[in-house]
């Protein structure tokens, strides 16, 4: 178990371990139960180290997700598994910048990055997929989003 931070230097500890995407489900416990005072300096470069973390990790799901449609063959199955991949983390970055710590106002900026990378993804499957002329992955696409990240 990973103990909530309470001040900036314990922050940059649990963020380094988000960055590096090993026990989430800890991390992310730790970083909702952290305080952390909202005051001008230390804000900035929370923001920044939460930013670049999480940017760090999208470039590392995009790049996973095209390793891993590369490798699909066509197997519809395996297209399905590499877009729930992503969707998953997408919305596991998305859920991990729902900080109460963090003002609504920035929390809502944080996640919309992320919201606007998943709509981006999807876009250019859509795109790419519209290719297929057999119409089955575009289907797959449209019914398997990599932008859906409410919910289950």
């Amino acid at each position: 178990m990973i103990p909530a931070p309470r001040q900036y230097s314990e922050w940059v500890t649990v963020i380094e371990l988000f960055k590096g995407g090993e026990n989430d489900t800890d991390v992310l416990e730790a970083m909702q139960h952290g305080e952390l005072e909202w005051q001008s300096g230390v804000a900035e470069r929370f923001s920044k180290r939460l930013i670049d973390a999480v940017n760090h990790r999208m470039n590392e799901a995009t790049d996973k997700f095209q390793k891993d449609m590369g490798r699909t063959m066509g197997s519809e199955s395996s297209i399905v598994r590499a877009i729930l991949a992503v969707r998953k983390e997408m919305r596991f970055l998305s859920a991990a910048l729902d900080l109460p710590v963090l003002p609504a106002e920035h929390r809502e900026k944080l996640q919309e990055l992320v919201q606007e990378q998943a709509d981006k993804m999807q876009h250019s499957l859509e795109d790419s997929a519209k290719r297929d002329r057999s119409g089955k992955l575009l289907s797959i696409v449209r019914n398997n989003k990599v932008n859906s990240l409410k919910g289950v």
